[in-house]
């Protein structure tokens, strides 16, 4: 028997326990080339949110009414009638929010065994560690000198980008919201750290940080602190837009005072997920491994603990409730 986290009706605003369903399902005998993973690990990250609505038209599909929730795992194989994976072997996949996955091999990744833990698999040596690395490097194209705005500084990209922008040599200013982020993002060696949260215009804030204006923006956010980076930006800045957690649970419009600065500053404002680079995996995690390895690179986790948790893990994104990467532990 397995349990599963299911989506039984779709989000007005902020998501509420009435939109979701724990349920168990009869575990059925394996097909030919099919493993089963207990899973350890699940993630919840803010990209789920516009899944739990019915829009089409978006890099991934919208989660279905009354069936398992999906998102990145890490277990181990505990089943296996595939020639590919061997009872133990620790293995990536994307069925989450469940306890037990059911998959085809070939939808699993092989994790190496050794001292890394599971969580850094979900983190820097996963799908985050793409998102900084590349979003940074590639979308952004930000080089040595360059002064760099990251916004959700204390999750879990933007805590990643703060410390990589940092070890090849730019500035950073970042963004969190409240004393104890702040502090956590000073601590990862951001130059100059604000607190939204305080009374006081952004765009103010953050001209008083950067007072010689920005050449990169690694956006996590959208809303008003995209609008303010705009209205600072200096020529040729480069915007590399990840995430816009500040309006997933909002069906207001957003208008953008600044948003003439496109031209008029001749910004580069690219959109991307971590999948478009999925052919350049392995350069992003012998890089971040070498940081890692050398005790460059420091994660931190807000763990929930137990399937039950799924949700509050999730709504932890979206009330400040976390820092660093957000991980619901399963104890397998």
């Amino acid at each position: 028997m397995s349990r599963a986290w299911t989506l039984v009706s779709r989000p007005k605003g902020s998501p509420t326990m009435e939109n979701f369903a724990l349920r168990e399902t009869p575990d059925q005998p394996l097909n030919d080339g099919e493993i089963r993973v207990a899973n350890s690990f699940f993630s919840v990250d803010p990209y789920m949110r516009p899944r739990m609505d019915e829009e089409e038209d978006s890099y991934i599909a919208p989660f279905a009414l009354n069936a398992p929730m999906t998102g990145a795992a890490v277990g181990r194989v505990v089943e296996t009638r595939s020639d590919r994976f061997k009872v133990g072997d620790r293995v990536s996949h994307f069925l989450g929010w469940r306890d037990s996955a059911t998959l085809r091999a070939e939808d699993a990744l092989s994790l190496p065994d050794g001292d890394l833990k599971d969580e850094s698999f979900l983190d820097v040596l996963g799908a985050i560690g793409m998102t900084a690395y590349f979003g940074l490097f590639d979308v952004a194209e930000a080089k040595p000198g360059d002064v760099v705005f990251v916004s959700a500084a204390a999750g879990a990209v933007g805590s990643l980008v703060v410390q990589i922008a940092k070890l090849r040599g730019m500035t950073v200013i970042a963004s969190a919201g409240g004393t104890e982020k702040c502090d956590f993002v000073r601590a990862l060696g951001a130059d100059h750290v604000i607190d939204y949260k305080t009374p006081g215009s952004f765009e103010d804030k953050l001209r008083q940080a950067a007072p010689d204006g920005l050449d990169v923006y690694f956006d996590n956010v959208g809303g008003e602190q995209l609008d303010a980076a705009m209205g600072i930006a200096n020529r040729d800045a480069r915007f590399a837009i990840c995430g816009m957690i500040g309006m997933y649970n909002s069906d207001a419009p957003i208008g953008f005072s600044n948003l003439f600065r496109v031209i008029s500053k001749r910004l580069q404002i690219r959109g991307f997920i971590n999948s478009d680079f999925m052919a350049r995996r392995d350069e992003c995690l012998a890089q971040m491994g070498y940081w890692v390895s050398k005790g460059l690179i420091q994660s931190r986790y807000t763990t929930f603990e137990g399937l039950e948790n799924g949700p509050e893990a999730f709504f932890s994104l979206f009330s400040g409730g976390n820092t660093g990467k957000a991980l619901v532990h399963l104890g397998a």
